[in-house]
């Protein structure tokens, strides 16, 4: 007769528990605590003197660190060529992103060296940037399209996204971005170029499942809000959910957009106003606020923080890691960004990049809290309480990854 007796892969002893499950109080600490994996996924997790007579093929003493979920970068721009420092000094000099953009520069200078790039240099350059991710605790990664404003490179990126994923044992929910910017020889046809999206290559990659999302920039150097309103059409019609890059350089009503397509999430939001806000809450979009952009760009519209609380918004957090705006590969800054920029509470930024951006990538039933039945994507830090992984900027606390329940080790 076959063994029934259940049986564990692993078990994490002498650990501190940092649950992030919202109805578990503050953190969702539970402290003497274990947790054991079996076949990829949480199987128990709770006080040690609660623990069942399991047997398990591997235990390992966490020695009293704390065990959180893993981290999750929910909003990158990651996979790109070349860079744009060259721009970043003439901003520093005067310049503004806008004015850049409009003379060639900004996203059209990156498209065109994504193009030129060959797929091994784009996924040596991605392979870098997932690499300083990871160690930051990081085990997911959602990983946009954008940088090819063609069929035959947006397909590509998407396909280099998901080879990425496989290169670093680490999950990527990809999103198809081909209405970033009007590439040029669009230029003047916005209309036809979102057409061309529409008829030809979103029911390509709907019927090849090379996107998990779509996505769009809806400003007024990029597209409006009718153009954005169809192109979500499309996407709904073919079974694609959506999100939207909102509101980051003025009011174009993006919140209110994205609410009415039931995004998944709104992104930026700086000057999002208070119905598109209210709007957000009853279609339960998450806010994904990008302290990196804000940063770089040195904005001084504040994105709506008390609004969204008021409102009952879930917020999440990400590095919108980009070559224009955002040249940040650690999620750790953008948790202390958003304490002194943004003044979010630590709570609330290791919640914006575990259980809230699982919620802005529709993974929260799968990950983003230390649940039974979870994936056992897990983070070991060296603290004293998890507020500090937002309060150290450049120390690196973290002991041990855990994908799946397999131990990562990040390349250095």
């Amino acid at each position: 007769m076959a063994n029934t007796m259940p049986h564990w892969d692993l078990l994490i002893t002498d650990a501190r528990i940092a649950s992030m499950r919202a109805a578990a109080g503050a953190y969702g600490i539970i402290e003497d605590a274990a947790l054991a994996v079996r076949d990829g996924r949480i199987a128990w997790l709770g006080a040690a003197a609660e623990r069942p007579a399991v047997a398990a093929t591997q235990t390992v003493s966490a020695a009293g660190q704390w065990l959180t979920p893993a981290l999750i970068d929910c909003h990158t721009h990651l996979l790109f060529g070349g860079n744009r420092a060259a721009e970043f000094e003439q901003r520093l000099q005067g310049a503004s992103y806008e004015a850049i953009a409009r003379a060639g520069g900004g996203i059209m200078s990156t498209v065109n060296a994504t193009r030129a790039a060959s797929d091994a240099e784009l996924l040596a350059a991605g392979c870098k940037r997932i690499d300083a991710l990871q160690r930051d605790g990081v085990a997911s990664v959602e990983i946009k399209s954008g940088y090819g404003l063609n069929a035959a490179t947006e397909l590509r990126l998407l396909r280099l996204a998901k080879q990425l994923g496989e290169l670093r044992n680490i999950t990527v929910s990809t999103t198809f971005l081909g209405a970033h910017a009007v590439p040029a020889d669009f230029a003047g046809n916005a209309d036809e170029y979102i057409d061309m999206l529409c008829s030809e290559l979103l029911p390509q990659i709907a019927s090849d499942g090379l996107a998990d999302a779509v996505d769009a920039y809806c400003e007024s150097i990029a597209f409006s809000a009718e153009q954005v309103n169809r192109l979500f059409a499309r996407a709904a019609a073919l079974g694609l959910p959506v999100k939207l890059h909102a509101d980051q350089l003025s009011d174009t009503g993006g919140a209110a957009l994205a609410a009415r397509h039931h995004a998944l999430s709104a992104d930026h939001l700086e000057y999002s106003s208070t119905d598109g806000i209210a709007a957000m809450a009853a279609a339960g979009t998450v806010a994904v606020l990008l302290p990196g952009a804000f940063l770089t760009l040195r904005e001084t519209q504040l994105p709506p923080v008390e609004a969204l609380r008021e409102h009952g918004v879930p917020i999440a957090l990400a590095t919108d890691c980009n070559p224009g705006t955002s040249p940040v590969a650690s999620l750790r800054a953008i948790m202390a960004l958003a304490t002194s920029q943004f003044r979010l509470t630590p709570e609330e930024c290791l919640a914006g990049v575990t259980r809230v951006a699982a919620q802005a990538l529709g993974l929260h039933n799968d990950t983003g809290t230390l649940e039974v039945g979870k994936r056992a994507d897990i983070a070991q830090w060296d603290l004293q309480h998890p507020r500090e992984l937002s309060y150290w900027l450049g120390l690196n606390e973290l002991r041990q990854l855990y994908v799946g329940g397999k131990t990562v080790h990040p390349n250095n």
